[in-house]
């Protein structure tokens, strides 16, 4: 599909579809109503985990969408990660699980930069997928990833690369065909293990801290713990005019300040804590002395307070009606009745103290993923409302709780080191040793693509992880390797992929060399000279007789690149530049020339190059240029899987 034709999704921001696997035909009513009830089955399925997470921008909501465009009916939403991606993934681990909760559904998921989820597996794809024939073909089905294949020799099931299938034909052979539709092992490990580590890890995810806020922001804080979010974004990405509004501080008087324990995400702490601000004397707020121990609750709670005061500030204070409850919403009794039927009320007895949190948990992230949909208030205006709900605030009894409050969690987390930040790269790579039971480590398995040849200095240079032969070896087979248009294809490693043969295949080739073995080998020299000796006897044959205008024009091109040769020869004769190659020396051999690699082949005899020596020799000469930062010589050979240490010798 043409690039310019693509759907355009807003800036960091995730878009998600679900479709039935077997459109239902019938009415366009009986549709919605269908898809409606799925809505609210899924949001109750999904709300044990949503409830406790804290989204950067926006939730995770869906909602009906009609069918339109040759898109069928389905359910679908869009989410604002802003810049915490973790929401991206989460919702990624969402969909994984509706659909293996509901096995009759479909789901499709894309940012800004097309389908991410090819862009976490690149490694594994096939070679005919790429952003211009993936539309259309990935899906999470059942729980897993699905590709449309494209037709091949060994299976003929799929959809020609070059057509980009419809969402009806893509729903029926997923349908129909869901095991040759199912992506290889490999892209599913490597997907699996981006999301392994949740649910835990919303929980990993989260940030306690003390604070010192007005008794305000605790109130409100308190009852919606997710507005934390929308606080923390307005001061990180205030302007002087938001500034304006904190200048008199009248929705959240400093003077009433508290402490207490508030819940971040990292991100959102890490936004919160590493920007410098001041505050303005005439807000109120007095900072004490860095070195007092809850300078750092201080400042969080004052930065925090900026936050709710710039989103309050941005809107028209609430009505005197106040908010309607969210029973008077026509889908939150089937919201209800499917939360009671998933046991999220855990036996609790209604009306319990726990019951009550439950429940007004529910209710938070009904009014968050559903009813904000049809909701015109702003932040700031629910913000507004929960204050003016709260009624009297008894400042005294919340100083009094603040003795008892949760310890807070270590920051250290912000600190990384050199050690930690290759740890994390590796990792994310894949590249890190591995610890695998019974399977080979890096070491073993680049001595065995080396071979076992080498003497014991390369054998201890093995046992550290690489080998200047291996390095040698590597860098041969990346410049003999076959490229196309689309760039330079790293060489694969032998333990990348098990080892196949075709057996007529080897025959042939046998038969080959043994049909071809009374024919002498030469080397690329003897090739070069022969080469110039074919094409003087062809230029003896033109001034003998006329030949065909083709092989004229053919035999003028090699001669003039000769004479190109020969002229380079010449220039180069008289310079040092032979002096920077290391030659093949032998017993026999005379001394080098010292006017330079090209020198009058009269009486001297030209010494080969070792090639192998001379590579090395320059790629160690870069490395060591590079003092240890990224560079050409680096980053080609860890393309190559080749990992050097340190350089230990500064000499």
């Amino acid at each position: 599909m043409d690039v310019l034709q693509r759907r355009v999704v807003q800036e960091d921001a995730v878009q998600y579809k679900l479709f039935l696997t077997h459109p239902i035909s019938s009415t366009v009513q009986h549709i919605e109503e269908h898809l409606s009830c799925l809505v609210e089955e899924i949001l109750a399925k999904i709300a044990p985990l949503s409830m406790q997470y804290i989204w950067q921008n926006q939730p995770f909501n869906i909602k009906y969408y009609p069918e339109k465009g040759g898109v069928p009916a389905h359910i679908g939403g869009s989410t604002q990660f802003g810049d915490n991606v973790e929401d991206e993934w989460f919702i990624v681990y969402l969909l994984k699980k509706i659909t293996e909760a509901f096995p009759e559904l479909v789901a499709r998921v894309e940012d800004n930069d097309g389908e991410f989820l090819l862009i976490e597996v690149a490694d594994h794809l096939p070679k005919w997928l790429n952003p211009e024939t993936s539309e259309n073909r990935v899906f999470l089905y059942r729980g897993a990833l699905h590709l449309l294949p494209c037709p091949s020799r060994s299976s003929p099931t799929g959809i020609q690369k070059d057509v980009v299938p419809s969402v009806p034909e893509a729903l029926a052979l997923l349908s129909s065909q869901p095991e040759a539709c199912r992506a290889s092992p490999k892209i599913t490990c490597v997907l699996d293990k981006r999301l392994d580590r949740y649910p835990e890890k919303i929980a990993a995810s989260l940030h306690r801290a003390h604070c010192f806020v007005p008794v305000g922001v605790a109130m409100v804080l308190e009852q919606r713990p997710d507005l934390v979010a929308p606080a923390v974004s307005a001061f990180y990405l205030r302007d002087p005019i938001d500034l304006q509004a904190c200048k008199n501080f009248k929705n959240f008087p400093p003077d009433t300040r508290v402490l207490t324990s508030v819940t971040f995400t990292r991100c959102l702490y890490a936004q919160l804590q590493q920007q410098q601000f001041v505050p303005d004397r005439r807000s109120g707020f007095t900072m004490p002395a860095r070195s007092d121990p809850l300078y750092k609750a201080h400042e969080l709670g004052m930065k925090l307070a900026h936050g709710f005061e710039i989103l309050c500030s941005k809107c028209r204070l609430p009505s005197s009606g106040g908010d309607s409850p969210v029973s008077c919403n026509s889908q939150w009794k089937g919201f209800l009745q499917s939360l009671k039927s998933n046991g999220y009320f855990r036996e609790e007895m209604e009306g319990s103290s726990h019951w009550r949190l439950l429940m007004t948990s529910a209710e938070n992230f009904f009014r968050q993923s559903v009813a904000s949909k049809s909701s015109e208030m702003s932040l700031g205006e629910e913000v507004l409302q929960l204050l003016s709900s709260c009624g009297p605030i008894d400042v005294e009894e919340l100083r009094k709780q603040e003795a008892h409050l949760p310890q807070e969690d270590s920051d250290s987390w912000l600190d990384v080191t050199a050690q930690d930040l290759e740890r994390m790269l590796e990792e994310r790579s894949g590249s890190g040793p591995d610890t695998t039971p019974g399977k080979r480590s890096q070491p073993d398995r680049q001595a065995e693509y080396v071979g076992r040849t080498e003497t014991e200095d390369s054998e201890e240079g093995e046992e550290a992880g690489y080998s200047l032969l291996g390095v040698s070896r590597r860098m041969e087979g990346f410049l003999n390797a076959k490229s196309s248009y689309m760039g330079a294809e790293l060489p694969c490693s032998s333990c990348d992929h098990p080892f196949t043969y075709d057996t007529a295949t080897v025959i042939s080739e046998l038969e080959l060399i043994l049909d071809t073995s009374d024919v002498e080998t030469l080397d690329s020299d003897d090739l070069y000279e022969d080469e110039w000796a074919v094409v003087g006897e062809e230029d003896e044959e033109l001034d003998e007789g006329p030949s065909a205008p083709g092989e004229i024009n053919g035999m003028e091109a090699l001669g003039t690149l000769k004479g190109y040769m020969d002229q380079m020869d010449q220039e180069l004769m008289n310079t040092h530049i032979g002096q920077s190659f290391n030659q093949t020396t032998s017993p026999s051999a005379h001394p080098p020339a010292t006017e330079g690699l090209l020198n009058p082949v009269e009486d001297a005899e030209i010494q080969p190059l070792d090639v192998d020596l001379n590579l090395v020799s320059n790629l160690m000469e870069s490395l060591s240029c590079q003092d240890g930062l990224t560079g050409p010589a680096s980053n080609l050979l860890q393309s190559l899987g080749i990992h050097l240490p340190p350089n230990s010798d500064r000499s």
